[in-house]
Protein backbone atom coordinates (compact mmCIF):
# COMPACT_ATOMS: atom_id res chain seq x y z
CA UNK A 1 0.00 0.00 0.00
CA UNK A 2 1.44 3.39 -0.98
CA UNK A 3 0.37 6.89 -0.11
CA UNK A 4 0.81 9.94 -2.36
CA UNK A 5 2.01 12.85 -0.23
CA UNK A 6 0.15 15.39 -2.36
CA UNK A 7 -3.25 13.80 -1.88
CA UNK A 8 -5.57 12.84 0.90
CA UNK A 9 -6.41 9.51 -0.76
CA UNK A 10 -4.58 6.22 -0.42
CA UNK A 11 -3.83 4.54 -3.71
CA UNK A 12 -3.27 0.85 -4.33
CA UNK A 13 -2.32 0.36 -8.01
CA UNK A 14 -2.68 -3.43 -7.81
CA UNK A 15 -6.20 -3.10 -6.46
CA UNK A 16 -6.98 -0.64 -9.21
CA UNK A 17 -5.99 -3.21 -11.79
CA UNK A 18 -8.26 -5.87 -10.44
CA UNK A 19 -11.32 -3.88 -9.48
CA UNK A 20 -13.56 -1.47 -11.32
CA UNK A 21 -13.13 1.40 -8.89
CA UNK A 22 -12.71 5.10 -9.55
CA UNK A 23 -9.06 6.04 -9.18
CA UNK A 24 -7.78 9.45 -10.16
CA UNK A 25 -5.68 8.90 -13.33
CA UNK A 26 -3.16 11.46 -12.11
CA UNK A 27 -2.40 9.22 -9.12
CA UNK A 28 -2.11 6.17 -11.36
CA UNK A 29 0.40 7.97 -13.55
CA UNK A 30 2.47 8.86 -10.50
CA UNK A 31 2.45 5.24 -9.30
CA UNK A 32 2.73 3.41 -12.62
CA UNK A 33 4.11 5.94 -15.08
CA UNK A 34 2.55 6.00 -18.53
CA UNK A 35 1.18 2.52 -17.88
CA UNK A 36 -1.27 4.20 -15.54
CA UNK A 37 -3.05 5.62 -18.56
CA UNK A 38 -3.77 2.12 -19.84
CA UNK A 39 -5.10 1.09 -16.42
CA UNK A 40 -7.42 4.07 -16.25
CA UNK A 41 -8.49 3.63 -19.89
CA UNK A 42 -9.51 0.02 -19.25
CA UNK A 43 -11.47 1.08 -16.17
CA UNK A 44 -13.32 3.76 -18.15
CA UNK A 45 -14.15 1.30 -20.92
CA UNK A 46 -15.58 -1.17 -18.41
CA UNK A 47 -17.58 1.64 -16.83
CA UNK A 48 -18.93 2.88 -20.17
CA UNK A 49 -17.06 6.20 -20.01
CA UNK A 50 -16.07 6.50 -23.67
CA UNK A 51 -15.67 10.28 -23.74
CA UNK A 52 -14.89 11.72 -27.19
CA UNK A 53 -13.18 8.56 -28.43
CA UNK A 54 -16.04 7.36 -30.72
CA UNK A 55 -16.44 10.71 -32.49
CA UNK A 56 -12.68 11.19 -32.94
CA UNK A 57 -12.33 7.70 -34.38
CA UNK A 58 -15.35 8.35 -36.60
CA UNK A 59 -13.85 11.61 -37.84
CA UNK A 60 -10.59 9.90 -38.70
CA UNK A 61 -12.47 7.18 -40.60
CA UNK A 62 -14.42 9.84 -42.52
CA UNK A 63 -11.20 11.57 -43.54
CA UNK A 64 -9.51 8.34 -44.61
CA UNK A 65 -12.51 7.10 -46.62
CA UNK A 66 -13.24 10.34 -48.47
CA UNK A 67 -9.56 11.08 -49.09
CA UNK A 68 -9.15 7.63 -50.62
CA UNK A 69 -12.15 8.32 -52.85
CA UNK A 70 -11.11 11.83 -53.83
CA UNK A 71 -7.71 13.40 -53.23
CA UNK A 72 -9.33 16.84 -53.10
CA UNK A 73 -11.05 16.11 -49.80
CA UNK A 74 -8.06 17.09 -47.66
CA UNK A 75 -6.88 19.79 -50.05
CA UNK A 76 -6.20 23.23 -48.59
CA UNK A 77 -9.24 24.75 -50.28
CA UNK A 78 -11.64 22.06 -49.12
CA UNK A 79 -10.34 22.10 -45.54
CA UNK A 80 -10.69 25.90 -45.46
CA UNK A 81 -14.22 25.74 -46.89
CA UNK A 82 -15.22 23.14 -44.29
CA UNK A 83 -13.80 25.31 -41.51
CA UNK A 84 -15.84 28.34 -42.63
CA UNK A 85 -19.06 26.47 -43.38
CA UNK A 86 -19.17 24.67 -40.04
CA UNK A 87 -19.08 27.88 -37.97
CA UNK A 88 -22.75 28.86 -38.37
CA UNK A 89 -24.05 25.46 -37.30
CA UNK A 90 -21.33 25.21 -34.66
CA UNK A 91 -22.28 28.52 -33.05
CA UNK A 92 -25.88 27.38 -32.75
CA UNK A 93 -24.77 24.00 -31.42
CA UNK A 94 -22.91 25.75 -28.58
CA UNK A 95 -26.20 27.25 -27.41
CA UNK A 96 -28.00 23.92 -27.77
CA UNK A 97 -25.35 22.25 -25.59
CA UNK A 98 -26.27 24.56 -22.69
CA UNK A 99 -29.90 23.45 -23.04
CA UNK A 100 -29.02 19.76 -23.41
CA UNK A 101 -26.97 19.94 -20.21
CA UNK A 102 -30.27 20.60 -18.44
CA UNK A 103 -31.77 17.55 -20.12
CA UNK A 104 -34.06 19.76 -22.22
CA UNK A 105 -34.36 20.69 -25.91
CA UNK A 106 -34.85 23.88 -27.93
CA UNK A 107 -36.57 23.39 -31.29
CA UNK A 108 -36.75 27.10 -32.10
CA UNK A 109 -33.08 27.83 -32.79
CA UNK A 110 -33.46 27.51 -36.58
CA UNK A 111 -36.28 30.05 -36.73
CA UNK A 112 -34.50 32.36 -34.28
CA UNK A 113 -31.42 32.31 -36.52
CA UNK A 114 -33.63 33.31 -39.45
CA UNK A 115 -35.10 36.18 -37.43
CA UNK A 116 -31.59 37.39 -36.63
CA UNK A 117 -30.62 37.60 -40.30
CA UNK A 118 -33.91 39.29 -41.18
CA UNK A 119 -33.52 41.89 -38.41
CA UNK A 120 -30.04 42.84 -39.62
CA UNK A 121 -31.14 43.03 -43.24
CA UNK A 122 -34.26 45.12 -42.54
CA UNK A 123 -32.53 47.53 -40.18
CA UNK A 124 -29.27 48.03 -42.09
CA UNK A 125 -30.44 47.73 -45.69
CA UNK A 126 -34.09 48.80 -45.71
CA UNK A 127 -33.87 51.47 -43.00
CA UNK A 128 -30.23 52.46 -43.37
CA UNK A 129 -29.24 51.86 -39.75
CA UNK A 130 -25.57 51.53 -38.82
CA UNK A 131 -24.74 47.87 -39.42
CA UNK A 132 -22.88 47.41 -36.13
CA UNK A 133 -25.93 48.64 -34.25
CA UNK A 134 -28.18 46.39 -36.33
CA UNK A 135 -25.97 43.40 -35.47
CA UNK A 136 -26.16 44.16 -31.75
CA UNK A 137 -29.94 44.50 -31.92
CA UNK A 138 -30.21 41.17 -33.77
CA UNK A 139 -28.11 39.37 -31.15
CA UNK A 140 -30.06 41.02 -28.32
CA UNK A 141 -33.29 39.94 -30.01
CA UNK A 142 -32.10 36.32 -29.92
CA UNK A 143 -31.35 36.62 -26.21
CA UNK A 144 -34.80 38.11 -25.49
CA UNK A 145 -36.55 35.43 -27.53
CA UNK A 146 -34.66 32.71 -25.68
CA UNK A 147 -35.52 34.29 -22.32
CA UNK A 148 -39.20 34.34 -23.30
CA UNK A 149 -39.06 30.61 -24.03
CA UNK A 150 -37.25 30.06 -20.75
CA UNK A 151 -39.90 32.03 -18.85
CA UNK A 152 -42.75 29.88 -20.13
CA UNK A 153 -40.76 26.74 -19.38
CA UNK A 154 -39.24 27.64 -16.00
CA UNK A 155 -41.85 29.94 -14.49
CA UNK A 156 -45.12 28.75 -16.05
CA UNK A 157 -44.11 25.09 -16.16
CA UNK A 158 -44.88 24.37 -19.81
CA UNK A 159 -42.75 21.59 -21.38
CA UNK A 160 -39.69 22.95 -23.17
CA UNK A 161 -40.49 20.79 -26.19
CA UNK A 162 -43.94 22.36 -26.60
CA UNK A 163 -42.78 25.91 -25.87
CA UNK A 164 -39.93 25.86 -28.36
CA UNK A 165 -42.02 24.03 -30.97
CA UNK A 166 -44.51 26.90 -30.72
CA UNK A 167 -41.55 29.26 -30.95
CA UNK A 168 -40.34 27.54 -34.10
CA UNK A 169 -43.64 28.28 -35.82
CA UNK A 170 -44.16 31.77 -34.37
CA UNK A 171 -40.68 33.10 -35.15
CA UNK A 172 -40.75 31.55 -38.61
CA UNK A 173 -43.89 33.55 -39.32
CA UNK A 174 -42.32 36.65 -37.76
CA UNK A 175 -39.27 36.32 -40.03
CA UNK A 176 -41.46 36.03 -43.12
CA UNK A 177 -43.39 39.11 -42.00
CA UNK A 178 -40.16 41.09 -41.59
CA UNK A 179 -38.88 40.14 -45.03
CA UNK A 180 -42.10 41.28 -46.71
CA UNK A 181 -43.40 40.40 -50.14
CA UNK A 182 -40.02 40.11 -51.84
CA UNK A 183 -38.89 37.48 -49.39
CA UNK A 184 -35.20 38.30 -49.92
CA UNK A 185 -32.98 41.19 -48.86
CA UNK A 186 -29.43 41.18 -50.16
CA UNK A 187 -26.59 42.19 -47.84
CA UNK A 188 -23.43 44.12 -48.62
CA UNK A 189 -20.70 41.51 -49.05
CA UNK A 190 -18.16 44.07 -47.81
CA UNK A 191 -20.21 44.98 -44.73
CA UNK A 192 -19.86 43.76 -41.16
CA UNK A 193 -22.01 40.67 -41.66
CA UNK A 194 -20.67 39.98 -45.13
CA UNK A 195 -17.07 39.79 -43.91
CA UNK A 196 -17.86 37.23 -41.20
CA UNK A 197 -17.33 34.41 -43.69
CA UNK A 198 -15.37 36.13 -46.45
CA UNK A 199 -12.51 37.74 -44.53
CA UNK A 200 -9.22 35.89 -44.21
CA UNK A 201 -6.00 36.87 -42.44
CA UNK A 202 -3.68 36.51 -45.43
CA UNK A 203 -0.43 36.95 -43.50
CA UNK A 204 1.01 33.50 -42.76
CA UNK A 205 1.98 34.74 -39.31
CA UNK A 206 -1.70 34.95 -38.34
CA UNK A 207 -2.42 31.23 -38.65
CA UNK A 208 0.88 30.15 -37.14
CA UNK A 209 0.53 32.80 -34.44
CA UNK A 210 -2.91 31.53 -33.44
CA UNK A 211 -1.58 27.97 -33.32
CA UNK A 212 1.31 29.12 -31.13
CA UNK A 213 -1.02 31.04 -28.81
CA UNK A 214 -3.28 27.99 -28.48
CA UNK A 215 -0.39 25.63 -27.71
CA UNK A 216 1.36 27.97 -25.28
CA UNK A 217 -1.93 28.94 -23.66
CA UNK A 218 -2.88 25.32 -23.12
CA UNK A 219 0.53 24.45 -21.67
CA UNK A 220 0.56 27.39 -19.27
CA UNK A 221 -3.02 26.75 -18.19
CA UNK A 222 -2.33 23.05 -17.52
CA UNK A 223 1.01 23.78 -15.84
CA UNK A 224 -0.40 26.46 -13.52
CA UNK A 225 -3.39 24.27 -12.71
CA UNK A 226 -0.99 21.48 -11.74
CA UNK A 227 0.95 23.84 -9.49
CA UNK A 228 -2.25 25.02 -7.80
CA UNK A 229 -3.41 21.45 -7.22
CA UNK A 230 -0.04 20.46 -5.79
CA UNK A 231 -0.13 23.44 -3.44
CA UNK A 232 -3.64 22.42 -2.34
CA UNK A 233 -2.52 18.84 -1.72
CA UNK A 234 -4.80 17.23 -4.34
CA UNK A 235 -3.94 14.97 -7.31
CA UNK A 236 -2.25 16.76 -10.21
CA UNK A 237 -1.03 15.83 -13.67
CA UNK A 238 2.71 15.11 -14.04
CA UNK A 239 4.73 17.25 -16.45
CA UNK A 240 5.12 14.35 -18.92
CA UNK A 241 1.33 14.17 -19.20
CA UNK A 242 1.07 17.88 -19.95
CA UNK A 243 3.96 17.67 -22.43
CA UNK A 244 2.34 14.85 -24.41
CA UNK A 245 -1.02 16.62 -24.60
CA UNK A 246 0.69 19.84 -25.64
CA UNK A 247 2.65 18.04 -28.36
CA UNK A 248 -0.53 16.47 -29.80
CA UNK A 249 -2.25 19.88 -29.81
CA UNK A 250 0.79 21.40 -31.53
CA UNK A 251 0.69 18.80 -34.31
CA UNK A 252 -2.96 19.46 -35.08
CA UNK A 253 -2.73 23.22 -34.55
CA UNK A 254 0.29 23.87 -36.74
CA UNK A 255 -0.94 21.31 -39.28
CA UNK A 256 -4.21 23.22 -39.66
CA UNK A 257 -2.31 26.52 -39.86
CA UNK A 258 -0.17 25.12 -42.67
CA UNK A 259 -3.27 24.05 -44.62
CA UNK A 260 -4.96 27.43 -44.22
CA UNK A 261 -1.86 29.24 -45.43
CA UNK A 262 -1.81 27.11 -48.58
CA UNK A 263 -5.14 28.65 -49.58
CA UNK A 264 -6.30 32.14 -48.50
CA UNK A 265 -5.05 32.28 -44.95
CA UNK A 266 -6.73 32.05 -41.54
CA UNK A 267 -10.55 32.47 -41.74
CA UNK A 268 -12.00 35.12 -39.44
CA UNK A 269 -15.06 32.91 -38.91
CA UNK A 270 -12.94 30.11 -37.42
CA UNK A 271 -11.11 32.53 -35.11
CA UNK A 272 -14.41 33.83 -33.72
CA UNK A 273 -15.70 30.28 -33.28
CA UNK A 274 -12.61 29.21 -31.34
CA UNK A 275 -12.87 32.29 -29.12
CA UNK A 276 -16.49 31.36 -28.34
CA UNK A 277 -15.54 27.76 -27.56
CA UNK A 278 -12.77 28.81 -25.19
CA UNK A 279 -14.99 31.36 -23.46
CA UNK A 280 -18.01 29.11 -23.02
CA UNK A 281 -15.86 26.19 -21.91
CA UNK A 282 -14.37 28.42 -19.22
CA UNK A 283 -17.86 29.45 -18.09
CA UNK A 284 -19.06 25.86 -17.81
CA UNK A 285 -15.97 24.36 -16.19
CA UNK A 286 -14.50 27.17 -14.14
CA UNK A 287 -17.39 29.23 -12.78
CA UNK A 288 -20.08 28.70 -10.17
CA UNK A 289 -22.70 29.36 -12.84
CA UNK A 290 -21.40 26.49 -14.96
CA UNK A 291 -21.37 24.11 -11.99
CA UNK A 292 -24.99 25.02 -11.28
CA UNK A 293 -25.96 24.09 -14.85
CA UNK A 294 -24.34 20.67 -14.49
CA UNK A 295 -25.93 20.19 -11.07
CA UNK A 296 -29.35 21.08 -12.44
CA UNK A 297 -28.89 18.63 -15.30
CA UNK A 298 -28.05 15.91 -12.77
CA UNK A 299 -30.99 16.46 -10.42
CA UNK A 300 -33.48 19.32 -10.26
CA UNK A 301 -34.65 18.50 -6.76
CA UNK A 302 -31.14 18.14 -5.36
CA UNK A 303 -30.19 21.45 -6.96
CA UNK A 304 -33.19 23.18 -5.46
CA UNK A 305 -32.38 21.82 -2.00
CA UNK A 306 -28.79 23.00 -2.43
CA UNK A 307 -30.07 26.56 -2.78
CA UNK A 308 -29.71 26.94 -6.55
CA UNK A 309 -32.22 29.31 -8.16
CA UNK A 310 -33.58 26.76 -10.63
CA UNK A 311 -35.88 29.20 -12.43
CA UNK A 312 -33.14 31.79 -13.01
CA UNK A 313 -30.67 29.19 -14.33
CA UNK A 314 -33.23 27.73 -16.71
CA UNK A 315 -34.28 31.11 -18.09
CA UNK A 316 -30.65 32.18 -18.53
CA UNK A 317 -29.74 28.95 -20.34
CA UNK A 318 -32.53 29.40 -22.87
CA UNK A 319 -31.45 33.03 -23.29
CA UNK A 320 -27.93 31.77 -24.07
CA UNK A 321 -29.35 29.34 -26.63
CA UNK A 322 -31.27 32.19 -28.28
CA UNK A 323 -28.17 34.37 -28.31
CA UNK A 324 -26.05 31.78 -30.09
CA UNK A 325 -28.90 30.98 -32.47
CA UNK A 326 -28.89 34.65 -33.45
CA UNK A 327 -25.12 34.67 -33.86
CA UNK A 328 -25.32 31.54 -36.01
CA UNK A 329 -28.01 33.25 -38.10
CA UNK A 330 -25.62 36.12 -38.83
CA UNK A 331 -23.02 33.66 -40.12
CA UNK A 332 -25.60 31.98 -42.35
CA UNK A 333 -26.68 35.37 -43.70
CA UNK A 334 -23.03 36.14 -44.37
CA UNK A 335 -22.54 32.83 -46.17
CA UNK A 336 -25.33 33.55 -48.68
CA UNK A 337 -24.95 37.37 -48.51
CA UNK A 338 -28.68 37.71 -47.93
CA UNK A 339 -31.63 37.12 -45.65
CA UNK A 340 -34.36 35.12 -47.33
CA UNK A 341 -37.41 32.98 -46.63
CA UNK A 342 -35.31 29.83 -46.51
CA UNK A 343 -33.13 31.13 -43.66
CA UNK A 344 -33.22 28.87 -40.62
CA UNK A 345 -35.18 26.20 -42.46
CA UNK A 346 -34.34 22.94 -44.15
CA UNK A 347 -32.18 20.57 -42.15
CA UNK A 348 -30.51 23.31 -40.09
CA UNK A 349 -32.27 22.49 -36.80
CA UNK A 350 -31.53 18.80 -37.12
CA UNK A 351 -27.88 19.48 -37.96
CA UNK A 352 -27.51 21.73 -34.93
CA UNK A 353 -28.90 19.14 -32.54
CA UNK A 354 -26.99 16.37 -34.29
CA UNK A 355 -23.72 18.32 -34.00
CA UNK A 356 -24.14 18.66 -30.24
CA UNK A 357 -25.13 15.02 -29.71
CA UNK A 358 -22.64 13.49 -32.14
CA UNK A 359 -19.90 15.56 -30.50
CA UNK A 360 -20.56 13.82 -27.18
CA UNK A 361 -23.20 15.85 -25.33
CA UNK A 362 -25.75 13.60 -23.63
CA UNK A 363 -29.43 13.96 -24.47
CA UNK A 364 -30.19 13.00 -20.87
CA UNK A 365 -28.48 16.03 -19.34
CA UNK A 366 -25.52 16.54 -17.04
CA UNK A 367 -22.74 15.56 -19.46
CA UNK A 368 -21.09 17.53 -22.22
CA UNK A 369 -18.70 20.33 -23.14
CA UNK A 370 -18.97 23.15 -25.63
CA UNK A 371 -15.99 21.65 -27.48
CA UNK A 372 -18.39 18.85 -28.43
CA UNK A 373 -19.92 21.34 -30.87
CA UNK A 374 -16.62 21.52 -32.76
CA UNK A 375 -16.24 17.75 -33.03
CA UNK A 376 -19.86 17.16 -33.98
CA UNK A 377 -20.09 19.85 -36.62
CA UNK A 378 -16.80 18.71 -38.14
CA UNK A 379 -18.31 15.24 -38.59
CA UNK A 380 -21.50 16.57 -40.19
CA UNK A 381 -19.90 19.10 -42.53
CA UNK A 382 -17.12 16.68 -43.50
CA UNK A 383 -19.73 14.11 -44.53
CA UNK A 384 -21.60 16.76 -46.53
CA UNK A 385 -18.49 17.94 -48.37
CA UNK A 386 -17.22 14.41 -48.93
CA UNK A 387 -20.50 13.32 -50.49
CA UNK A 388 -20.66 16.50 -52.57
CA UNK A 389 -17.21 15.78 -54.01
CA UNK A 390 -18.48 12.35 -55.06
CA UNK A 391 -21.62 13.84 -56.59
CA UNK A 392 -23.88 11.85 -54.27
CA UNK A 393 -27.45 13.16 -54.02
CA UNK A 394 -28.83 15.03 -51.01
CA UNK A 395 -31.18 12.18 -49.93
CA UNK A 396 -28.16 9.96 -49.30
CA UNK A 397 -26.61 12.75 -47.26
CA UNK A 398 -29.72 12.90 -45.07
CA UNK A 399 -29.74 9.14 -44.58
CA UNK A 400 -26.07 8.95 -43.63
CA UNK A 401 -26.31 11.87 -41.20
CA UNK A 402 -29.41 10.30 -39.65
CA UNK A 403 -27.65 6.97 -39.29
CA UNK A 404 -24.65 8.60 -37.61
CA UNK A 405 -26.97 10.42 -35.20
CA UNK A 406 -28.82 7.20 -34.37
CA UNK A 407 -25.57 5.36 -33.68
CA UNK A 408 -24.46 8.21 -31.40
CA UNK A 409 -27.72 8.19 -29.42
CA UNK A 410 -27.55 4.41 -29.06
CA UNK A 411 -23.97 4.66 -27.77
CA UNK A 412 -25.08 7.36 -25.32
CA UNK A 413 -27.93 5.17 -24.05
CA UNK A 414 -25.72 2.10 -23.69
CA UNK A 415 -23.07 4.20 -21.94
CA UNK A 416 -25.58 5.41 -19.35
CA UNK A 417 -26.80 1.88 -18.68
CA UNK A 418 -23.24 0.62 -18.34
CA UNK A 419 -22.37 3.42 -15.94
CA UNK A 420 -25.41 2.63 -13.82
CA UNK A 421 -24.43 -1.03 -13.73
CA UNK A 422 -20.93 -0.02 -12.67
CA UNK A 423 -22.41 2.21 -9.98
CA UNK A 424 -21.11 5.43 -11.52
CA UNK A 425 -24.38 7.13 -12.51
Amino acid sequence: MTTDKTSTAVVNPEAAKGADIAVDPRLLVREQGLGGYLTEFKRKMRGGDLGSIPVIVGLLIICVVFQSLNSEFLSAKNVSDIAVTMVATGMMAVGIIFVLLLGEIDLSVGSVSGVSGAVVAVLSVTHGMNEWLAVLIAIASGAVIGAIHGFFFARIGAPAFAVTLAGLLFWLGFMLQLLGDTGTINLDSDGVVGKLTTYYFADVAAAYGLAAVAVIGYFLSAFLDTRRREAAGVPSRPIIDIAIRTAVLAVFGFGAAFMFNQYRGLPLALVLFLVVLVGTDFVLRRTAYGRKIFALGGSVEASRRAGINVTAIRVSVFAIAGTFAAIGGLFWASKIAAANQGSGGGDLLMNVIAAAVIGGTSLFGGRGRTWNALLGVMVIVSIQYGLALEGIATPINYMITGAVLLVTVVIDSITRKTQKTAGRA
